[in-house]
């Protein structure tokens, strides 16, 4: 199955001063932020100025789930690829021993996580 390597997503701790580095020193593209109710959190997403690649600030607050103690170099929270058809890549990760782990369903989009051999989180939608 072919996928498109699409952005990275990282936990920060402030999500505002994370834009402003990430925009105003190294010239990304700010595109929105947004809660998502079914992980309790916020994300900010910023683009290349080619518009290749993003960048997904992920923020947990402790209510979250997802919430764990912040360490500096621990900051990677998935890579997304995007795929024609998520369920066929599913389907297809599930054969090789690469189950869902979480799915989340928002208002206008459907996403799924699977785990890399060492455990990392992989996202996968369509695109």
């Amino acid at each position: 199955m072919r996928m498109k390597f699409t952005y990275v997503g990282i936990r920060v701790r402030d999500t505002p001063k994370s834009v402003r580095f990430y925009t105003k020193l190294l010239g990304m593209k700010y595109k929105g932020r947004y809660k998502i109710e079914a992980t309790k959190g916020e994300v900010a997403f910023l683009q290349s100025n080619n518009g290749k690649f993003g960048i997904e600030l992920n923020y947990y607050p402790r209510s979250s789930p997802f919430y764990t103690k912040y360490t500096a170099g621990e900051g990677l929270d998935h890579l997304a690829f995007g795929v024609a058809s998520p369920a066929r890549a599913l389907k297809e990760a599930k054969k090789m021993g690469h189950p869902v782990i979480k799915e989340i369903r928002g208002k206008k989009s459907r996403w799924a996580y699977i785990k890399d051999p060492n455990g990392l989180w992989i996202e996968l939608f369509e695109s």
